[in-house]
């Protein structure tokens, strides 16, 4: 029987006490491939969008001769490897618990690779978040703890059915998480499974993911409540955990400098451990930080400012915003924005849209907006039955 409990720290300052260490599960770094095809879709719902995109596409191909290929574009978030660990480590150390960091970019497993030649291998799992297509969706599976002398053929593994995906809803896919269960020690979480990423519609959506968890439920370890979705949709995966007789587990999904808004609290002394308590024990400990109880609009404003922001500080490449978009150039060779501006300088369309979300980050329009949206605190801050 899955026993899964919820705690908030700003119901209860000392849930995490009796707890040897904080596990922080799913953030990513600037190894992180974020695709850009969002941008399109927002086009296709809102004219104003539209309207915008279509400037920069005429301006694309008037000055560079080159269409704007979203599916090829990307982003990636601001912070190293290096230093989305130690601000997770930071966040987890101030409870007085001892931090274990699992990181899980898009796809691929460099950060904890990079990790693990300046820092102790024990405490850095090999972990990814993976792509796995399913249908007219694709969905998003936090696999962790890889076994180090197998990860790089687990991944191209992984890579080749997000490239070449089954047709039969129980075939390949089925095959290959049937594989990862068979490994021990690895760890494998269905992510935000009630977010509709392709935009199909929520109720093509919600049959796909209990088609999904009908046919390879019994190979998925846990499914997470995400630290930057909403408290609707995470009382939806509740209501899902339950139908299905699932765990939950923690999952931050940090992509700016803000930490994790959730962690597992646990006294296993290792990662491995830790996996064993959810894989054999079905125990887990769900903490919510204190940043999750902020208005939901208001977070996701916070973390496009961090996605923007200039970093002086960071490593050249990660400091700019026009550093960290890639976009194939003539040649079809995905470089940074910065490198193909005309004269190293943004379109001015571009440079006005910025300056407008910064602005909305800035007081006292933020102190506004945060109020405007705190709506959210009229709704039950717990995610009860």
């Amino acid at each position: 029987m899955a026993d899964s409990t919820i705690s908030y720290l700003w119901r209860d300052k000392k849930a995490s006490q009796g707890f040897r260490c904080g596990v922080s599960l799913h953030s990513h770094t600037n190894q992180s491939h974020e695709t850009l095809d969002f941008l399109a879709k927002w086009g296709n719902q809102h004219p104003w969008m539209s309207n915008l995109l279509t400037r920069l596409e005429q301006r694309s191909e008037r000055i560079h001769g080159m269409r704007i290929d979203y599916a090829a574009s990307y982003w990636t978030p601001p912070m190293t490897p290096r230093l989305s660990f130690d601000l997770e480590s930071s966040q987890i150390e101030k409870l007085d618990l001892e931090p274990m960091v699992s990181i899980t970019d898009h796809d691929n497993i460099t950060a904890p690779m990079l990790l693990r030649t300046i820092t102790s291998a024990r405490r850095i799992p090999v972990s990814v978040e993976w792509s796995a297509p399913y249908g007219e969706q694709s969905f998003h599976l936090g696999v962790h703890n890889l076994p180090s002398a197998k990860a790089t053929e687990w991944m191209e593994t992984l890579a080749d059915y997000t490239a070449n995906p089954s047709e039969s809803p129980d075939g390949r896919l089925t095959e290959i998480l049937r594989a990862l269960d068979a490994e021990p020690n690895v760890l494998v979480v269905f992510n935000h499974p009630m977010w509709d990423l392709y935009l199909i519609g929520k109720e093509r959506h919600q049959f796909l993911v209990n088609e999904f968890l009908k046919i390879n439920g019994a190979y998925l370890h846990a499914l997470e409540l995400n630290g930057l979705r909403n408290w609707e949709e995470n009382r939806a995966v509740r209501w899902l955990a339950e139908r299905w007789n699932m765990l939950l587990i923690s999952g931050g999904d940090r992509h700016g400098v803000e930490p994790n808004a959730n962690l597992n609290l646990t006294n296993a002394a290792s990662f491995t451990e830790f996996v064993h308590e959810i894989r054999r024990e079905k125990k887990s400990d769900v903490l919510f930080m204190p940043q999750y109880a902020e208005p939901w609009k208001h977070r996701l404003l916070q973390s496009t400012i961090d996605a923007i922001r200039h970093y002086p500080e960071f490593p050249q490449g990660s400091r700019t915003w026009d550093e960290r978009v890639y976009h194939p150039d003539a040649n079809g060779v995905a470089r940074p924005l910065s490198e193909l501006w005309l004269n190293q300088q943004p379109p001015r369309v571009m440079s006005f849209l910025l300056a407008a979300v910064q602005l909305m980050g800035a007081a006292p329009v933020s102190g506004g907006l945060r109020m405007a949206w705190s709506e959210s605190r009229q709704l039950r801050l717990a995610l009860g039955k």
